[in-house]
């Protein structure tokens, strides 16, 4: 992210660490985003009280998250936003400003003696500043100097905090609010993704009837110096409550548990990060290079940035789970073997010994990679890298989403475990300064193309066809084993079927070892191959191969670069569908250790 005020704050001031200083861009840990909203006419009287609820509200999310920066964004209005963005810099926490519109028509706003003096200096102060652009009008072009339409511009600024945050923070008086781009309104749109005359209602789909992980606003009641300034009824002026759509407790005094899990997994998501930074940056594979970054779309850096960190962590603890996958089942394979050899051919009490050794031996493992969550780490950071893909090249390419109050992010994996919701908060942070400066540039969508859907020997398109061929190799195998084992158990019980009687025992013996040895192969083969998904990903891949090569071929024959977004966009939704399914197939994969006790 590159700043708009202070030239040294924006070359040493990294909001992802919260640290100042050469090497602050080692460090991954996600920042913990905290929006304002609030009145411009907090009563005089309430303002040291409302310092000090503020003040501890950022202390509290600071001792509880050590791992993450706590960040603060304001819109920097007068009142509320700037009273909270002056306790968060006397803190220390950064502080990252998005304007309503450009900042010459924004200053504009503030004709009180000192105000523009003050909103420059919380500006020069500010880790990042982003103006967002003037709100399309009717006919098809921004709004300018004196017809900007205000209202439009502050519902714009309060639906981009809402998407872009973890946490609102609304010194409110509780009351309901008719204003386009009030504060009443700005909570309702992050409750329930309506802001009422700005943009066109989305309709109503089953991701309404979800649990949402963004709907926490913590609410500061407050009074506004005005005659009817009282906070609504049930209210008392500077209480505090943490409010959620949950419809039997939306109002608590302890953050609700499910918001603690997200804020948990994104921690853990960044310290894991941290622990293997030198690894990531020796060993990652960004989607582009400086040379790249330099003529494509600002906040493309920070996106490639997390999905380096995702995708190498992902690799990591899939290497670690298939070890534990591939050990387990071959102690299950030599448990069988040693009770086979001990009921049917030596009994020796070794063999017993080695049966109990083996299964606690599996047991063992598994026991490490469940402590170590090897499993559910390789999936979820494998889903948010592939998340990040999807929102990387749409940026690049200017793809949006046709909504003026969504986002890359939104809805993605919504339908899906509620904590899978910290990707989400990912990804809502890793997009917030491409969202704030979107472009469409020509050479950005060429870029997407080349290197995103590639061709049969590059990209995603590459990728699939190669994934394909080897999960067909390995289901191959599979059943040739189950062949070779089901043809070797036949021709055992037609000797012994017709010539074992006048057999020896020492011919017959071996026999039927042999025949338990084959059997116990295949089975445990077939474990393996089911773990892995070996036979349903095949259709997956297959399916998603088709998908881009469709792409390729439709971009090559679009009429113009609008065609071509649109094209990418369906493309991303088909991709966020295929990665929602593949957490869900692969997370009923995993071998527990009831599992090898059943196997073995």
């Amino acid at each position: 992210m590159t700043a708009t005020g202070d030239p040294t704050a924006a070359t040493n001031f990294d909001p992802w660490s919260g640290t100042r200083g050469v090497g602050a861009r080692s460090a991954f840990a996600v920042p913990l985003v905290v929006a304002v909203t609030g009145h411009r006419d907090l009563l005089p009287a309430e303002l040291p009280a409302i310092r000090r609820g503020v003040r501890a509200l950022i202390l509290e999310l600071r001792d509880a998250y050590p791992d993450r920066a706590i960040t603060l964004m304001s819109a920097l209005a007068e009142g509320a936003d700037r009273l909270v963005a002056e306790e968060a810099l006397d803190i220390g926490i950064p502080l990252v400003a998005v304007l309503p519109m450009p900042r010459e028509h924004y200053v504009q706003d503030f004709a009180a003696p000192g105000s523009p003096e003050e909103f420059d200096r919380l500006c020069d102060a500010a880790a990042d500043v982003f103006g967002l652009p003037l709100v399309v009008a009717v006919g098809g072009t921004p709004a300018a100097g004196a017809g900007v339409d205000r209202e439009a511009q502050y519902a714009q600024c309060g639906v981009f905090l809402c998407a872009h945050c973890h946490i609102l923070l609304a010194l409110w008086d509780g009351k309901p609010s008719a204003q386009v781009g009030g504060t009443g309104q700005v909570v309702h749109f992050h409750h329930h993704d309506v802001m009422l005359g700005y943009g066109a209602p989305a309709p109503a789909s089953r991701l309404a009837l979800t649990d949402d992980e963004s709907d926490l606003v913590y609410h500061l009641v407050c009074s506004r110096d005005r005659p009817d300034g009282a906070p609504a009824e049930g209210f008392e002026p500077l209480s505090v409550s943490w409010f959620t759509t949950d419809e039997l407790n939306p109002r608590t005094g302890a953050m609700p548990a499910r918001h603690r899990r997200v804020f948990e997994r994104s921690s853990e998501f960044g310290r894991d990060a941290a622990l293997h930074a030198e690894e990531i940056g020796q060993g990652g594979y960004p989607l582009l290079t400086d040379a790249q970054a330099v003529r494509l779309p600002a906040g493309l850096t920070d996106i490639n940035r997390v999905f380096c960190a995702a995708d190498w962590l992902a690799v990591h603890f899939q290497k670690r789970f298939m070890l534990t996958l591939r050990v387990s089942h071959a102690c299950v394979f030599l448990t069988g073997l040693a009770y086979i050899s001990y009921t049917d051919f030596y009994s020796t009490r070794l063999f017993l010994f080695m049966v109990l050794g083996l299964m606690l031996a599996a047991t063992g493992i598994n026991r490490m990679a469940g402590r170590g969550a090897w499993h559910r780490k390789y999936l979820d950071y494998r889903t948010l890298a592939e998340g990040l893909r999807v929102q990387f090249y749409w940026a690049a390419a200017g793809v949006t989403s046709g909504n003026l109050t969504k986002f890359a992010h939104d809805n993605f994996l919504q339908m899906q475990d509620p904590e899978l919701g910290w990707i989400r908060n990912v990804m809502r942070v890793a997009g917030t300064e491409y969202d704030a400066r979107r472009g469409s540039d020509p050479a950005g969508l060429r870029f997407a193309v080349d290197e995103w859907i590639g061709d049969v020997r590059s990209g995603q398109l590459g990728y699939f066809l190669r994934r394909t061929a080897d999960r067909i190799r390995r289901r191959e195998t599979t059943t040739g084993i189950g062949r070779a084992g089901i043809w070797a158990s036949t021709a055992t019980l037609a000797v012994l079927m017709f010539v074992g009687a006048g057999l020896p025992d020492a011919v017959r013996t071996p026999l039927v070892y042999g025949m338990g040895c084959v059997l116990l192969a295949v089975g445990v083969r077939q474990s393996y191959a089911k773990s892995t998904a070996e036979s349903e990903l095949i259709k997956q891949y297959e399916f998603m191969a088709r998908i881009f090569h469709n792409a390729r071929r439709r971009l090559d024959e679009a009429a113009d670069d609008a065609a071509r977004r649109g094209i990418l966009k369906a493309l991303g939704d088909a991709s966020l569908e295929e990665h929602a399914q593949w957490i869900l197939m692969h997370r009923e994969r995993s071998v527990g250790q009831e599992d090898i006790v059943r196997l073995s």
